[in-house]
């Protein structure tokens, strides 16, 4: 497996063919994907905002798929690292609170705006859409 770690952002997570598709590019070990339980809980939350069809138990099970296809993926330990970020939507400063905490290269999004280069410069790391 490949040491290049990034981070998938709950934005590219939803909608589910780019998390299908993103799912499928981790699954080539060409480097390693990572998310939290945040990241998840986020997207999750989007859904059911737009879908009222579906049922949290059923985004759940997505979830436990996501972590069989990628094993270790589930990033932790990073939750007091967050206040200490600043970033233009303090909602965010989560993601890049995982980011530090596993060494990732870059954080997956389509949200570039929330994550500007001087502020991920200082972690050596870098958004992209």
């Amino acid at each position: 497996m490949s040491n290049f770690t990034v981070i998938y952002d709950a934005c590219v997570l939803y909608p589910a063919p780019l998390r299908d598709l993103l799912i499928r590019l981790a699954r080539t070990r060409r480097f390693r994907a990572r998310w939290t339980a945040d990241i998840h809980n986020e997207w999750i939350e989007a859904v059911l905002k737009n879908r009222s069809d579906l049922k949290r138990e059923q985004l759940e099970r997505t979830v436990d798929l996501m972590e069989k296809a990628v094993p270790g993926s589930q990033v932790t330990g990073y939750e007091s690292l967050i206040d200490g970020l600043e970033l233009p939507d303090a909602d965010d400063r989560h993601v890049l609170a995982a980011a530090i905490r596993c060494g990732a290269a870059a954080i997956i999004t389509t949200n570039l705006k929330e994550f500007p280069k001087e502020q991920l410069d200082k972690y050596e790391t870098l958004a992209i859409s």
